[in-house]
């Protein structure tokens, strides 16, 4: 995840699908002069995103309405793949908002100049620890999640062995061969775990505990779906795949999405949270530099912000609002609580050193 739950995937583990937010005019035209891009003038706004995006209809159904805008929604990949196409195309870009670029890619972005300022109105509602860029408002915050090892309750209750709770406990003999992350190189929440490792280890010592989790068995595998919906044995997606893994890297909101798509839903979460493990990202949205309808973009921006939307996202991209009168439905606070004390770090530190730990990482785990 990017930073964002990967809900469409999980759900089709479970057997659902969830709800597309891609919105287009009723005549069955995208208002968009034939390119399906948003033209100056143009009563469409397109927004850019990784796949994870989602939204209530209603919700968009209310932008529409209050703006006189249609909304276009492109996905793109994952987060990474669709930050880098931004970049490449930001001269004549796909839409006029990019949304789901967080803080581990937040200055590759910032970089290439892939936003121009905008200060979102009601910006002043996000909460203060999720605000960057103060000086310029090119990025605005939209949500946040927690990337943490996930286990499955009942192959540990089988084996009457606790579960592991923090990043040392994963290198411990009663663990190995249990875990399975995604490539720190390819996938947001393999790379959250990683500069979770660098958080708590510091630089001189992470790579040590990586040798340990390698020496313990640890599985890498290319992305998140297939880490969580195939290996992981405690997801329904993981349970039909025969995943033998009971130890995985996703989120702290994965566990309330196996209660919440579960039919029949059971009381408890089948799946739990490493407490000590979790790495926090946070997710933004931009006006992108030449954007075609900056007006559009910027009403849109504006929507993100607001409590309508902010209110609507936990049960839809399995994220937490950033807005401070935001409130979560009781059964996502319920089993799935924010992280009490995540590993957190500057965007600054990781954009001087992303691309070398990477580099560091895969010339040690994966050869």
């Amino acid at each position: 995840m990017n930073i964002t739950k990967k809900v469409t995937s999980l759900a089709v583990g479970l057997g659902l699908v969830t709800l597309s937010a891609c919105a287009s005019s009723s005549d069955g035209s995208d208002g968009s002069g034939g390119d399906g891009r948003s033209g100056g003038g143009s009563k469409t706004v397109t927004l850019v995103s990784h796949d994870s995006w989602a939204a209530s209809k209603d919700v968009v159904a209310a932008f529409e309405k209050e703006t006189g805008y249609r909304l276009r929604v492109l996905e793109d990949g994952d987060a990474g793949q669709a930050v880098n196409k931004a970049i490449l195309t930001k001269d004549n870009p796909q839409g006029d908002v990019f949304f789901g670029v967080d803080n581990t890619l937040l200055s590759r972005a910032l970089d290439n100049g892939l936003f121009q300022p905008y200060e979102a109105r009601e910006s002043d509602a996000v909460l203060p620890e999720y605000r960057v860029d103060e000086d310029k408002h090119r990025v605005t915050p939209v949500d946040t999640g927690d990337v943490c090892v996930n286990y499955d309750k009942a192959w540990f209750e089988e084996r009457d062995l606790a579960p592991p709770r923090t990043f040392d406990d994963l290198a411990e003999p009663e663990y190995k061969d249990l875990l399975v992350t995604s490539n720190a190189s390819t996938s947001s929440p393999g790379l959250g775990f990683v500069l979770g490792t660098v958080a708590e280890y510091g630089d001189e010592n992470w790579q040590g505990y990586w040798k340990k989790l390698k020496a313990n068995g640890v599985k890498v595998v290319d992305g998140w779906e297939q880490a969580y919906n195939e290996e992981f044995s405690g997801s329904a997606g993981g349970k039909q795949a025969g995943g033998d893994r009971p130890l995985v890297v996703s989120y702290a909101s994965s566990p309330p999405a196996e209660v919440i798509y579960a039919d029949p839903k059971p009381k408890n979460a089948p799946t739990g949270v490493a407490d000590g493990t979790c790495f926090r990202q946070v997710e933004y949205a931009g006006l992108l530099s030449n954007a075609r309808n900056p007006e559009g973009g910027k009403a849109l921006l504006d929507f993100l912000v607001g409590k309508r939307f902010q209110e609507d996202m936990p049960l839809n991209m399995f994220v937490y609002p950033v807005r401070e009168t935001a409130q979560v439905p009781e059964e996502f606070a319920e089993f799935g609580p924010q992280a009490e004390n995540p590993e957190t770090m500057d965007p600054a530190r990781i954009a001087d050193h992303r691309d070398q730990w990477i580099k560091s990482w895969t010339s040690l785990v994966l050869k």
